[in-house]
């Protein structure tokens, strides 16, 4: 297994967590690197959601450490952890906007709770400048329930990056959008990677578009940690549960012309 040669922002060490007896997260190590764009996938019930609420510290580990910017998470005080978590952003898999606020109010709630230091002015002109870096220019006066899946998701992404994080989570971004929209949401997050030049964590089961947006991928498989690597490595892996999983998930005659392309370029 070949491990990203980025230092790690987030690492997670020997990290085991169970729900009622049953183990979902078995002594995880991962080294998730600064500066890149890591997906983390595998089928439902894997534990990927877990994953990412250690993370942010809505879970905490049985045993092992979360290490986020040099802190343990798992440990951390409710201050250290309010510290970590203002330079983390989120998006939701169902976008957890507020409908009683307008997209603006939505966009700038973040700004509200944790600038203060911002004059009214300042913050409407992020929240403009946000909205109009995710292609909804105008929109701010909006109401969420005149939105599509779509257009809530990159109201839920200028959200993330109103407050200019360090390390943006994303949960699901594709989840119940058609493929036309789907595509959009992956040139968005690519946009998004070339524009702040920060860290994105992905938690997908859509292989498709992580393949696209994805520097580095890691697949879950029964809580374990099967694999993870560049890209390219990670889609010509030799394990049997990840190469099954690829011939079921993407077209076998364009992953066999990559990998044969990826040889050569080694060669």
């Amino acid at each position: 297994m070949v491990s990203p040669v980025a230092p790690p922002i987030i690492e997670l060490r020997g990290v085991c967590k169970s729900f009622d007896g049953t183990p979902v997260l078995r002594d995880i190590d991962l080294g998730i690197p600064a500066g890149q764009t890591t997906a983390i996938i595998g089928a439902s019930g894997t534990g990927k959601s877990v994953l990412i609420k250690h993370v942010i510290g809505l879970l905490r580990p049985d045993a092992g450490q979360v290490m986020v910017f040099g802190q343990d998470v798992a440990t951390a005080t409710k201050k250290q952890l309010y510290g970590i978590r203002r330079r983390m952003g989120m998006l939701f898999q169902d976008g957890a906007l507020f409908d009683s606020l307008s997209v603006g109010q939505n966009v700038g709630f973040p700004l509200e709770h944790h600038r203060k230091d911002l004059g009214v002015d300042e913050r409407r002109a992020l929240v403009e400048e946000k909205l109009e870096w995710v292609g909804l220019p105008g929109f701010a006066e909006r109401g969420i329930a005149s939105l599509s899946g779509g257009q809530r998701k990159r109201v839920g992404l200028a959200r993330a990056i109103v407050m200019e994080p360090e390390i943006i989570l994303f949960d699901e971004p594709n989840s119940g959008l058609d493929p036309l929209t789907s595509e959009s949401i992956d040139q968005l997050i690519i946009d998004m990677k070339r524009r702040l030049g920060i860290t994105f964590v992905v938690i997908s089961h859509d292989i498709v578009g992580t393949v696209k947006v994805a520097d580095n991928i890691g697949m879950l498989y029964e809580g374990r940690l099967a694999e993870f690597g560049p890209t390219r490595t990670f889609l010509g892996s030799q394990d049997p549960v990840v190469k099954n999983f690829l011939r079921r998930n993407l077209d076998t005659a364009w992953l066999a012309e990559l990998n044969a392309t990826s040889a050569g370029a080694a060669r």
